[in-house]
């Protein structure tokens, strides 16, 4: 599957904040990791690794600064990394800065 589009209709309550129309799957994808991983359920789980890949889920987990504590230690021990290479584990922020 291509990485741009829509997202499946489920994923809209994760972007209550977000102009729905504008969300899309290639120019905002580090935004639609973030939020499946933080908040989403096990369908949205599933929906990113076939969409993204393992690899694109890990460069999220590694570079994000919008991981939540709980949800960064969850993929830190799935992909075996050290607390060091984490951004999260600095400075948390809620900003969307940088996707719209």
């Amino acid at each position: 599957m291509t990485d741009g589009g829509p997202l499946p209709e489920s994923f809209r309550p994760l972007f209550w904040d977000v102009d729905w129309e504008q969300l899309d799957g290639g120019r905002h994808w580090r935004l639609i990791v973030e939020r499946a991983l933080n908040w989403g359920d096990e369908g949205h789980l599933r929906w990113i690794v076939d969409r993204y890949g393992r690899q694109k889920i890990a460069t999220v987990v590694r570079e994000s600064r919008r991981l939540t504590p709980k949800t960064a230690r969850c993929w830190q021990n799935l992909f075996g990394l050290d607390e060091g290479e984490m951004r999260c584990f600095g400075t948390f922020s809620t900003s969307r800065d940088g996707y719209f």
